[in-house]
Order: C-alpha cells, then sequence, then structure tokens
C-alpha cells in the first residue's frame, strides 16, 4: 500500500504511568495537531504535523478533527463462543459453565454456526474499538481454523488455540490428551506466526485437566517454544479448592502451572482474583501476566482483583485487562476501565478499614487508583507488553502495526456530551491535561458509542453511523 498519513490528535504512552506517580504525563505522549504516517500496514513516521508534513511532501492525508486518536485496544482474555450468553443469567463460575456455557459452545461444531457466531464476534470487537484479542476457542479443531481464518480476513492481530479440556465437563465437551495434541501441533503449523496470527496452547483450567492432559501442554511448549501461554488462574474460590483436590501435591493453583513447566514469559493466567502474595511474586520472578476481568468478576461474584498490589514496583506482575465476554458482560474496553476503577475504590475501602493500617497498605491504596493515564495505558501498551506483543501493537512508535481507535468524546449517552463540556467548552483539548480529563470522562460516563472509528494496519475497518 502506499504511504498515507492521518493527522489529529494523538495519545499514547512511552512507558508505565505506575511508574511515574505524582508525573504520570511523563509516560504519555500527545500531540495536539499530530501526523501519523502509514506505510503498508506500519508507523513509519509520527509527531507534530508542523515537523512531520516536510518530510513527506505529497503525501495523502486524512484529517479526523473533534476526535481523539489511541492505539487500538487490546483485550487480553475472551472467550469467542460465548457471544450469545453474554448476559446470561448471572450465576458462580462452575454452575455458570454447566448451565450457559458448555451447551453453547458445543453449538460452534455446526460449520454455519460457527462462521456467523466468528463474525459477528470480530463486528462487535471492531465497533468497540478492540484491534488484538487473546482469545479462546473451544476443543473443537474446526472452529479453532475458523477462527484464525476469520482474522486473517480482517488482518486483525490473535493469540488463540484449540481449547484443552478433558474433565470436569460433559462427556461430549472434551477430548482426550493425544486428540489435543495432534490438533495443536497441526493448527500450530498452520497458523503461528502467519500473517498477524500467534498460536497459544489453551488449557482451559486446571479443574479441567488431567495431569496427562497438562502434561501434553508441556510437550507442546517444549517442541514449539516460541508459542503464548494462555489458561485461566484463580477465578473462584470453588473452583480453586476443586483444582488443588484434582492436583495433590500442589501448594496452591501457579504450582500446578509451574509442575508443567507452563509459567514464564508468554504465560497468562486470567482473572488472577485469589492469587496469594507468593504466588504473584513467582509470577513476577518467571515473566508471567495476569488479566484483571473486573467485568466478569463483578458479573459472577468471583471477588475483587488486587490491582494496587500486581503494580508493586518491587514485584511488578505484567498484567493486562480483558473483558471475559461473556462472563464478562461487555464487548467494550471502556467498560472494563469503568468497572476497573470502581475495584480500585472498592478495594481502597478495604485497605482503610483493616485492622494495622500500614506504610504497605497506603502504596497500595495508591496503586489501585485508575486514572486515566494508567486506565489507557493499560488497555493499549500495557497489555502489549504483558503479551509480549508490545514490539508489534500498542503504542505509535516507529515500526508499529498501525491499529488506532478514534474516540468522540460526546459519543454515548446524552450525559457524556455535557460531561465531556466541562473540560473542553466545545473546543478539543489543547493540553494532555483536557485530553486525560476527557479519556477519564469516556471511560467513566461514555460506553462503545464513544467509538466513531477503528483503523486496522492503516485500514479503516469500523465506522460509527453519523461519525
Amino acid at each position: 500500500m502506499a504511504a498515507q498519513g492521518i493527522r489529529g490528535t494523538f495519545v499514547d504512552f512511552v512507558d508505565d504511568p505506575w511508574r511515574h506517580v505524582g508525573d504520570e504525563q511523563a509516560a504519555t505522549r500527545f500531540f495536539r495537531d499530530g501526523l501519523l504516517v502509514v506505510e503498508d500496514g506500519i508507523v513509519v513516521d509520527h509527531g507534530p504535523a508542523e515537523e512531520v508534513a516536510p518530510r513527506h511532501p505529497g503525501l495523502p492525508i486524512t484529517e479526523i478533527r473533534d476526535r481523539l486518536i489511541l492505539p487500538g485496544f487490546i483485550d487480553g482474555h475472551i472467550h469467542v463462543p460465548q457471544t450469545r450468553v453474554l448476559g446470561a443469567y448471572g450465576e458462580q463460575l462452575l454452575p455458570w459453565l454447566e448451565k450457559w456455557v458448555f451447551p453453547e459452545e458445543r453449538r460452534y461444531s455446526d460449520p454455519g454456526y460457527a462462521l456467523e457466531g466468528t463474525r459477528r464476534f470480530f463486528d462487535t470487537l471492531l465497533a468497540s474499538g478492540t484491534t488484538t484479542c487473546q482469545a479462546f476457542t473451544t476443543a473443537d479443531p474446526a472452529f479453532t481454523r475458523v477462527v484464525f481464518e476469520e482474522a486473517t480476513r480482517r488482518n486483525m492481530r490473535i493469540i488463540t488455540g484449540v481449547t484443552a479440556i478433558d474433565q470436569n465437563a460433559p462427556e461430549w465437551f472434551t477430548r482426550s490428551p493425544e486428540a489435543f495434541y495432534d490438533a495443536a501441533t497441526e493448527l500450530i503449523a498452520e497458523f503461528h506466526g502467519v500473517g498477524r496470527n500467534l498460536y497459544a496452547i489453551t488449557p482451559r483450567f486446571a479443574y479441567g485437566a488431567s495431569p496427562a492432559l497438562l502434561e501434553t501442554c508441556r510437550r507442546l511448549r517444549d517442541e514449539h517454544p516460541g508459542v503464548w501461554v494462555h489458561t485461566h488462574i484463580s477465578e473462584n474460590p470453588s473452583e480453586i479448592a476443586g483444582v488443588l483436590a484434582l492436583h495433590g501435591g500442589s501448594a496452591d493453583y501457579l504450582g500446578v502451572y509451574e509442575k508443567y513447566g507452563l509459567v514464564g514469559e508468554r504465560f497468562t493466567g486470567g482473572h488472577g482474583v485469589w492469587l496469594s502474595d507468593d504466588e504473584l511474586r513467582r509470577m513476577s520472578e518467571a515473566g508471567a501476566a495476569v488479566t484483571f476481568c473486573p467485568c466478569s468478576n463483578l458479573y459472577l461474584g468471583s471477588g475483587l482483583f488486587r490491582l494496587g498490589k500486581v503494580t508493586d514496583p518491587e514485584r511488578r506482575v505484567l498484567t493486562s485487562f480483558g473483558t471475559d465476554m461473556g462472563g464478562g458482560n461487555r464487548f467494550s474496553m471502556l467498560n472494563v476501565l469503568e468497572d476497573a476503577y470502581k475495584v480500585g475504590m472498592l478495594n481502597n475501602t478495604l485497605l482503610d478499614g483493616s485492622v494495622d493500617p500500614s506504610r504497605q497498605n497506603l502504596a497500595e491504596a495508591e496503586r489501585n487508583k485508575l486514572s486515566p493515564y494508567r486506565a489507557f495505558y493499560a488497555i493499549t501498551r500495557g497489555s502489549a507488553e504483558a503479551l509480549y506483543i508490545d514490539d508489534r501493537v500498542g503504542s505509535f512508535d516507529i515500526g508499529r502495526e498501525a491499529d488506532f481507535v478514534v474516540l468522540d468524546w460526546t459519543g454515548g449517552p446524552p450525559a457524556a456530551a455535557w460531561h465531556a463540556s466541562l473540560y473542553t467548552d466545545g473546543r478539543g483539548p489543547e493540553t494532555l491535561d483536557e485530553a486525560a480529563e476527557l479519556l477519564f470522562a469516556i471511560m467513566m460516563v461514555g460506553d462503545d458509542r464513544a467509538v466513531a472509528e477503528t483503523w486496522v494496519a492503516g485500514q479503516r475497518t469500523y465506522a460509527r453511523d453519523g461519525a
């Protein structure tokens, strides 16, 4: 593709705002009138328009005004075949799986149903501003192939793989370790590193995996050391009790995965609500990541994730944010940020009421606060770093894939426009602080209607009616 320019107001991140307490702006890059130059889907130049434009004479430019342009959102934990059970009457995790999820996911063995559902899934991602996801499919390799093929057709970056589960689910839902190994081996050869596809060895959770199945996951990782590992961990107290009963000899949930050599770089455990301090320390040392899924954790009553704990600079745990749709009741990462903010506030209420308040509690309470800088870092560059794809996506750095979202601060319910007027008085943001105030308003008052456009690899793939 020929080079093209996009001109407008840009916000992205050059560092982790949690490392810049009191000066989060230092981690943030803002161009009131910026120019992004894209060639073959890759960022080749970026900066103030007055500096960048002279370097590219004759460049065709698309101007985007009265909007904020950010890197495309990254969903670190989502389930493709749960689109239709989004909002199913709330149960706790295990009964919810039995009642709603397993029967619905079984329907994706039908090719027509699978294709329709997968296309709706990606359509809704793009309408929500999400351009990259790490996703679960099912134990059916044919359906997993459909997901890879649809992501390829749309040129979207995805991390996924056929799901491993051989116990604690209906017999028609499970597959043997041998069948899982054969399917994963074939799919890795066909899709991993091809286009924008990345493969993840995907044990659904240790509660659904026999020792033989986890040993098969180890074998796959040994044979394919460049792939990812994506699973669930410590989401629900009943789940944890079941895991420890099934996998004797492991002191905690993380220890089950450690036993089979799965914990390290490019490992993600979804949820992590009940991880102990020692488990978090070991994850930090291993370079493993956890995904914070506040919408799901609240909807299923799983618990309050300790954001202030995982962002401790002394033992920082790589953390992506995810919808966990359909346990999460929204596709939108903006709604994830809204609920994440509230979880942080609730955690601070618990800390304030602790029997022995300490300096450590005060520091954790400060880290629980989800400022707009921390929030939008978390769903762009932060999630990219946690997933080990920050060399590809998550920022406007030169060489990154040109995925971005265009946000309308007046989009959403009528109150959104009124709230935004507090900061702009009808004009666009002129400073980074004003842009941050608008971003906070978008995440707390707006919704997916704030997404005016979504671009993938330099091509506009979604435009809201009237945007």
